[in-house]
């Protein structure tokens, strides 16, 4: 059994108001899995608006679901994909139509299906896997009996890689070498630390030291040599591991052979991945391992033209983005789609001839990552 260092006996008490509470009890954590070159994932946010959440406000003050023609939009921490891809999306929505979005920093994928479900933000940003566990009230022990049936698709955006970085000196070289040591899986209530927790159970690794942090404080635990191996889920490459591997010896743990086919056999969410040789200083040779997806959720009551012009001035506009722009499209934004799809966004994809959809009521959808050939669906 894990032995945890860690807050995570919380989460297990946590009703329908516990989900919506990891707003104040993850605060700006950027407990999710993500990432990307600039700046790595899951960093600790301070500042901002005061109470450890940064904001970028387009229009006035407030952080819950807002109404209107200003939208609160919940992504993840600073420091990795949510928040700035998040923004990105802020001035194409801004300068297509007249709504305004304020843009907030959270502890990502759970904290913000809990905050969709309350009605404290309009659209957030949500791993696929995640989705699923909330609306179905699975997966999760904090959903399980508090599902969140409300909870909408807009879009599929990119593969979430499952990273799992080691010491050097650890001798870690398989997911099952693990055992018996000190991992940080992520900040409580994550994206991350879901993907890792079952993925650890998957392959049969029950006997470790469990810790839950950000990758910027992982980071420095492998620095000290505090931990051995924490896991981080966010496209490659994931800055904060690439400004790791040029200051430190780490290695990337493959998830390949039988465990890969364990963890794929645990949630038909995962799909085969594989970080390419020379992402990371150091790392020679391609490393397999699994992923998940990004998406982009909202909540049934939101009124349909509203999500259709938010759909459609991402989707019309992907070339004025800049992070991602391999995986963001039209083509590709259905595919994975775990939960029902709302019907401003189906709006959209049927006008652009983009079929599929999931009903929701599917085991997590497939997550059709395809980082092997370096072009993903999504």
């Amino acid at each position: 059994m894990a032995r945890k260092l860690n807050r995570r006996s919380f989460i297990a008490a946590t009703g329908t108001a516990g989900i919506v509470g990891l707003a104040g009890c993850t605060g700006g954590g950027g407990g999710e899995g993500e990432g990307n070159g600039s700046g790595g994932e899951e960093t600790t946010t301070e500042g901002g608006s005061g109470d450890g959440e940064t904001t970028t406000d387009g229009g006035s003050g407030g952080g819950g679901g807002s109404g209107g023609s200003r939208l609160s939009w919940h992504a993840g921490g600073t420091g990795g994909t949510y928040f700035p891809l998040s923004n990105e999306f802020k001035t194409v929505v801004e300068s297509q139509t007249d709504f305004k979005l304020q843009v907030q920093s959270t502890g990502a994928s759970v904290e913000n299906a809990g905050n969709l479900g309350s009605g404290n933000a309009d659209f957030a940003m949500i791993q696929n896997d995640v989705a699923y566990f909330a609306k179905n009230g699975e997966g999760i022990e904090a959903f399980q009996g508090n599902a969140i049936p409300a909870l909408r698709g807009v879009a599929t955006l990119y593969p979430e890689t499952i990273h799992i970085v080691a010491n050097a000196e650890a001798d870690i070289s398989s997911v099952t070498d693990l055992q018996g040591k000190v991992v940080n899986t992520g900040d409580l209530g994550s994206g991350t630390q879901v993907n890792a927790t079952q993925i650890l159970e998957a392959v049969g690794v029950s006997d470790y030291t469990e810790q839950n942090t950000g990758f910027s404080q992982a980071a420095d635990q492998l620095k000290n040599g505090d931990i051995d191996a924490a896991f981080v889920v966010g496209g490659w490459p994931v800055g904060a591991i690439s400004d790791l591997a040029t200051t430190h010896d780490v290695t990337l743990v493959a998830v390949d052979g039988d465990a890969r086919q364990q963890v794929k056999d645990s949630g038909s969410y995962f799909a085969d991945d594989e970080i390419p040789a020379g992402t990371y200083s150091g790392i020679d040779e391609a490393v397999p391992t699994v992923a998940v997806q990004a998406m982009i959720a909202t909540q049934e009551s939101q009124a349909e033209e509203t999500v259709y012009q938010i759909t459609k001035a991402i989707f019309d506009n992907v070339d004025q983005l800049t992070i991602k722009t391999d995986f963001i499209s039209a083509d590709s934004a259905l595919d994975g789609m775990s939960i029902d799809l709302h019907p401003g966004a189906q709006r959209y994809f049927d006008e652009a001839g983009v079929g599929g959809g999931s009903s929701g009521n599917e085991s997590g959808g497939n997550a059709s990552a395809g980082n092997e050939s370096g072009n993903s669906s999504a």
